[in-house]
C-alpha cells in the first residue's frame, strides 16, 4: 500500500534527521519553508510533525519552533536505530553491542531448544561460507555471511517478532560490521565464537548457546574498544 502524503513527508523529515542534516537540539524549518520545498499545504507538514512529536524524537517550543530530541529521548526503536547508523562514535557502538548482546543471547537459548535439522543446515552453511570469503579475504562475502549466521539463528527461534526485530538491529550495526570485519584477528575472534554457539545449539543445550552468544557479545566489545578506538593497533593487524 503506498504512503500517504503525511507518511511520505514525516520520513523524509525523519531522513533528514536520521542523516544527521538536522542535529540533536537543532530547528526544524518552519512549517512555511519546509512546505515551499517539498510542493505541500502547511496542514500536511503540520501532521507530519506531529506523527514525529508521538514518538518523541522532535518537541514543539511555543513561540520558538520544532526541534530535534537527543538520541536518548526517542520511544521509537526502527528511528533510532537508523540514527545510530550515522552517529559513528564509541559510545553508540557499545550501546548497540549491549542492545544485541541483550536479544541476541536470548534467541540463541531459545534456538537450542527450538532448531530443526533445516535450522542446523543453514547456521553450518553460514559458518562454511565465512570460512571460504575469509579463506579469499572478500570482506563483503564475510560481512554477508556474518549476518547470514545471526540471522537463521533469529529464524530458529520460530518466533516470528524475533526475526523482525533483527532487521532494523541488522541494519544498524551493518556499517561498523563491515568495519570490524576488516581487521583479521577481529574476523577470526567472530568465526570461532559462531562454531561455539552453533555447537551448544546443535546439540540442543539452551543455556550453553546463550553463554556462547554472551562471550561472542562480550568478544565483539572487546574487540571494538581495542582496535577501533586505535587505529595505530588496527594498521599492525592488517
Amino acid at each position: 500500500m503506498r504512503d500517504s502524503l503525511v507518511d511520505q513527508v514525516a520520513g523524509k523529515l525523519l531522513a533528514a534527521i536520521t542523516d544527521g542534516d538536522i542535529p540533536p537540539d537543532g530547528a526544524l524549518p518552519s512549517e512555511s519553508e519546509l512546505a515551499a520545498q517539498w510542493s505541500v499545504s502547511r496542514l500536511t507538514i503540520r501532521e507530519a510533525i506531529k506523527s514525529l512529536r508521538v514518538r518523541n524524537i522532535v518537541r514543539v517550543e511555543r513561540g520558538r519552533g520544532t526541534f530535534v530530541n537527543p538520541l536518548s529521548e526517542w520511544t521509537a526503536l526502527e528511528p533510532a536505530l537508523l540514527a545510530a547508523r550515522v552517529a559513528n562514535d564509541h559510545e553508540t557502538a557499545r550501546q548497540l553491542i549491549e542492545l544485541r548482546k541483550i536479544v541476541e543471547t536470548g534467541a540463541a537459548e531459545v534456538a537450542a531448544a527450538r532448531r530443526t535439522y533445516r535450522d542446523l543446515a543453514d547456521l553450518a552453511d553460514s559458518i562454511s561460507d565465512m570460512e571460504t570469503a575469509m579463506e579469499a579475504d572478500d570482506l563483503t562475502a564475510i560481512v554477508a555471511a556474518d549476518l547470514r549466521f545471526h540471522e537463521a539463528i533469529f529464524a530458529a527461534t520460530h518466533n516470528p517478532f524475533l526475526a523482525v526485530l533483527l532487521e532494523p538491529i541488522g541494519a544498524a550495526v551493518l556499517e561498523g560490521r563491515t568495519k570490524t570485519s576488516a581487521v583479521p584477528e577481529i574476523r577470526r575472534h567472530a568465526l570461532q565464537c559462531h562454531r561455539q554457539i552453533f555447537a551448544a545449539i546443535e546439540a540442543g543445550l539452551p543455556v550453553q548457546a546463550r553463554e556462547a552468544m554472551a562471550a561472542h557479545m562480550d568478544q565483539t566489545a572487546e574487540d571494538s574498544e581495542r582496535f577501533l578506538s586505535n587505529p595505530a593497533r588496527e594498521q599492525e593487524q592488517t
